[in-house]
């Protein structure tokens, strides 16, 4: 499993947010652009990086800033936050290596799936961040996580797994920045009934045994921000899940 760590934007600053809600924002002193190259003299080749500010406006905002934090660090991105259009996907597609499309695989599917086999597997994740119902069904939310959706994640993997879909970043809205540790359970199975995805897991993430719990439910990857932003992760302990180190 690799750790991949997470930078979230908001008016050019690095803050961390209390379960995606903006109302409840945590800001940090780091320098983005200094994170990020901290982050890849550890041993980082990706960073994941969120346009809280594009989620919030429906398109990118930060995109010049995470084009500095990449050429800074020389590290692949994955980035996320407002691409909900053709032109926000090609302008992303300038700075990011892989691109995170949420919302728009509830809103307008078929879209999404052109775009995927337009643009190969290796370009796209899919975000189905998701709120378990009072049955335990991971239901997907949109919106920056600010509007509920009907759509389960099993359904919406099953329809993008038809047209190739390869990566999923899968999040536990309940526990993003809580630091309650992650949902082992949901992830386990989410790789005993879809074998072919590469999960990356998010949400929760307080210490080491919470990566070794995650590498043994066997996700490809594990999203991590305010962890390793609050000193929870120490450089001799993430080391092994860093492919760069």
């Amino acid at each position: 499993m690799e750790l991949i760590p997470a930078i979230d934007l908001r008016d050019g600053r690095c803050v961390r947010l209390l379960k995606g809600d903006f109302e409840q924002e945590t800001r940090y002193a780091a320098d983005p652009v200094e994170l990020a190259v901290q982050y890849r003299e550890l041993g980082a080749r990706w960073l994941h990086v969120v346009d809280l500010d594009g989620a919030k406006r429906g398109e990118p905002v930060n995109l010049a800033l995470i084009e500095r934090m990449r050429a800074a660090a020389g590290v692949d991105v994955q980035m996320g936050g407002g691409i909900r259009s053709r032109v926000s996907l090609e302008r992303a597609l300038t700075v990011a290596t892989r691109v995170v499309i949420g919302s728009l695989a509830v809103t307008d599917p078929e879209q999404v799936a052109a775009w995927l086999e337009e643009l190969g597997a290796e370009r796209v994740t899919l975000a189905l961040d998701v709120r378990l119902d009072a049955d335990g069904t991971p239901l997907i939310a949109t919106h920056g996580w600010t509007r509920a959706s009907t759509l389960t994640l099993a359904t919406a993997i099953d329809h993008f797994a038809l047209v190739g879909l390869r990566h999923v970043l899968c999040t536990d809205i309940d526990r993003d920045g809580a630091l309650t540790g992650p949902n082992a359970a949901l992830y386990r199975d989410c790789v005993a009934r879809w074998p072919a995805i590469a999960f990356q897991a998010s949400g929760g993430v307080r210490d080491v045994r919470d990566l070794e719990a995650l590498a043994a439910a066997g996700v490809t990857a594990a999203v991590s921000g305010k962890a390793l932003l609050e000193g929870r992760l120490s450089s001799e302990e993430i080391r092994p899940f860093l492919r760069g180190a």
